[in-house]
């Protein structure tokens, strides 16, 4: 052991890992997992958990047993012991349904092992995996099976295993001694070795332990003694929990045993840091799903199959809207297709910004540093900034598009009758994002916003967060989408009065109130400059992004001195601060593209098609009627196309309609002579064998009355 020691204490966090992390491989393409022996810190730990949770187990015998009340959520109460008493107990008592369901209790509105006795009294939850805080603990009971089963196959060393929104991973330094990084191959070892832990129902063990027995615990892995050297202060104890050979660095808390986790997958693996940073180790990372029934993993099963088929990587080289290169990672290359969804969800909110009173601006692309110092970013955000130097200043591209339009409302004086003042931006937007995070059009480092600052006095600020609540619903009703929404309060640390917070809290809680739609407080969650509202929407799949903004800002108002001449029955002087609130609605652009590729799978409604109809003779004596029919309807502002390839008829139209054209019309002498169309729709199953015979400027008139209306079916309106 003492070796091992020796060893991880020569080693720094920034030691380059001697197997280098790289893209997940498939099973054929890597060699077969070396055998591991049981690593020798697993019997070192046990070792020290022994003999301190004996110590423990001691204490707490010796805890004097007092008579305790428990409240239950619907005012009714069980009497119980102090030190003696579980959770699990009082779910056993109610019923034995509920006790095998129980995942974690919440005593005094702190989450509870279930089996960790009461120590006196108190309100006790019971909660199941359908609760999202039990879920999380789930996930992270399982992501500590994972870590076993990774020990043990690997010989590796653990770093952070966290659950996440969709299940858990683990972050682990595989050994030299392995040969090689991990690959699909080890898929099957691992999920045998996670199921073997699950038939043992090993209890979750908790253990509280000093920060220098932590140390002496740990000492063979630098990553864990970096966590406690860093996150346990000197002269305070922390939580370690065991399940069978497992011993882990955790809070907790846990299922009651491994036996709780019914259902256990692993889903992938891919490269990662410790800690995120680049300058750290390379890490591997493997990602697990569990759930309380095999029925539950088998439909996520089926979930994850047709999300892969809806990626938007995949449906974007398919459909050839986009690809990414190795010569500017994280910027997308949007070909013509893809740039016709671009420029019209951009007209789209142009159009709205119309109809709202916004002004659109445009703004550098390039500032001096000494802007985002002013602004707060540069101290605050420059590590995820893009900079250089030009004849000897530093400069950077812009991140957020706020500090510019600060300069642009500073310009001159103003007063109060300007506002709200509405500044619209779609300026090209840089980010420095880890070359690990990017993830398609989901995560880029060059993009562009629909974004907006309102400018607005402290009395306004109602009216412009209905105003915006209103624009979201528009927006997104368009897209089919369903939203929630939260408002996020004041925070432990923040900048201004308390009165001024309370005012703008009130405010946007009367805007939500009115607005119609359920939501719900997220207290202390909002930004330290201003209470935010959190906008979730969910797509066909069924799957949660956040893509709006609504945010108030008292901040940079203060930092750029931003004033308007107030009216002059005004108590609080001449001058008075206005008030900012960030907006946006798609967000980034690129994501929103993303999002709506796979909420579509690629079958694009009329109005943001970029295939929208395909002209198919019948034959060579009609391909100039046919040619003519197309620039008709381009002549409309249609993205028409024409087929005269060597193809038969019906390989024309299925080619047309496995290129999702919403429209396909099949001219042949007949349709020549009557100046008409042969119109099969995509969406209309009625008219795929055989489609409607109708005057191609009747179509063309019908088919624009389809677009202006932005119906998500592409069906022609009679």
């Amino acid at each position: 052991m003492a070796a091992l020691a020796e060893q991880a204490a020569n080693l720094s966090l920034n030691d380059k890992a001697p197997v280098k992390a790289g893209k997940p491989k498939k099973g054929g393409d890597a060699a077969p997992a070396p055998q591991m022996e049981r690593p020798e810190f697993i019997e070192h730990r046990n070792r020290i958990f022994d003999e301190l949770f004996e110590k423990q187990q001691q204490e707490i015998a010796q805890k004097p047993r007092e008579p305790i009340t428990v409240t239950l959520p619907d005012g009714s109460t069980r009497e119980g012991t102090s030190w003696e008493t579980t959770p699990m107990d009082i779910a056993n008592g109610i019923s034995k349904s509920l006790a095998k369901r129980l995942v974690i209790a919440k005593v005094n509105n702190v989450l509870w092992d279930t089996l960790r006795p009461l120590e006196g009294s108190a309100t006790l939850e019971l909660l199941d995996f359908e609760n999202e805080e039990a879920k999380m603990v789930y996930w992270h009971s399982s992501a500590h099976v994972l870590g076993e089963a990774c020990e043990l196959h690997f010989g590796c060393h653990l770093c952070n295993g966290p659950p996440i929104e969709n299940g858990f991973y683990y972050d682990v330094a595989v050994p030299e001694q392995f040969g090689r990084g991990i690959a699909q191959v080890d898929f099957a070892p691992l999920e045998a070795l996670a199921n073997k832990a699950i038939k043992e129902k090993q209890p979750f063990q908790r253990l509280v332990m000093t920060k220098e027995d932590l140390l002496r615990m740990f000492e063979y892995n630098k990553y864990k003694v970096h966590l406690i050297n860093t996150r346990v202060p000197d002269g305070t104890s922390t939580t370690v929990y065991r399940c069978g050979p497992l011993i882990d660095l955790c809070r907790g808390p846990h299922v009651p045993h491994t036996g709780s986790i019914t259902a256990f997958a692993v889903l992938k693996n891919s490269a990662s840091y410790f800690l995120g940073d680049a300058n750290n180790d390379s890490l591997q990372r493997v990602y697990g799903i569990s759930f309380p029934d095999k029925k539950k993993l088998a439909e996520y099963k089926k979930f994850l199959e047709e999300a892969a088929k809806r990626d938007h990587r995949k449906i974007g080289r398919e459909q050839e809207l986009f690809f990414f290169h190795e010569l500017s990672p994280g910027s997308a290359f949007f070909l013509p297709r893809g740039a016709r969804i671009y420029n019209t969800l951009i007209e789209f909110i142009r159009g709205k910004y119309w109809e709202r009173g916004f002004e659109e601006v445009v703004s550098p692309n390039m500032f001096n540093i000494k802007l985002w110092e002013q602004s707060g970013h540069w101290q605050n955000y420059r590590e995820d900034m893009f900079g250089l130097e030009v004849e000897k200043e530093k400069f950077a591209l812009k991140p957020m598009n706020c500090p510019g339009h600060c300069l642009m409302f500073g310009m001159r004086d103003r007063s109060y009758r300007e506002l709200p003042l509405r500044f619209a931006d779609f300026g090209v937007l840089h980010r420095n994002e880890a070359s690990g995070a990017l993830s398609g059009l989901t995560r880029v480092r060059r993009f562009q916003q629909d974004d907006a600052h309102i400018f607005c006095m402290h009395d306004q600020v109602k009216g412009e967060i209905q105003g915006a609540l209103d624009f979201l619903r528009d927006v997104y009703s368009t897209f089919g989408f369903t939203f929630a929404l939260e408002l996020s309060t004041r925070p432990d640390k923040f900048l201004g009065e308390v009165s001024v917070w309370d005012q703008a809290e009130r405010q946007l809680a009367e805007a939500l109130d009115e607005f119609g739609v359920a939501w719900k407080m997220n207290p202390g969650d909002g930004a330290f400059y201003g209470p935010k509202i959190d906008i979730t929407i969910r797509d066909a799949l069924g799957r949660a992004f956040q893509c709006a903004t609504i945010q108030l800002d008292f901040q940079l108002p203060e930092r750029f001195q931003l004033q308007v001449r107030a009216p002059t029955t005004a108590d609080d002087g001449e001058f008075q601060r206005p008030v900012i609130i960030h907006r946006a609605i798609l967000g980034s652009v690129e994501r929103m593209i993303a999002i709506l590729t796979e909420n579509f799978a690629g079958k694009w409604p009329l109005w943001l098609s970029p295939r929208q109809v395909m002209v198919v003779p019948v034959t060579g004596v009609v391909y100039e009627y046919a040619e003519r029919v197309r620039q008709q309807l381009h002549a409309a502002g249609f993205y028409a196309d024409v087929d005269v390839g060597a193809d038969t008829l019906n390989k024309k139209i299925r080619n047309a309609e496995l290129a999702q054209y919403n429209f396909i019309c099949v001219v042949g002498v007949q349709e020549k002579d009557e100046g008409s169309v042969n119109v099969r729709c995509r969406d209309d199953v009625g008219t795929k064998a055989k489609g409607q015979t109708i005057p191609a400027g009747a179509f063309i008139e019908q088919l624009g009355a389809l677009k202006s209306s932005k119906s998500l079916d592409s069906k022609l309106v009679q």
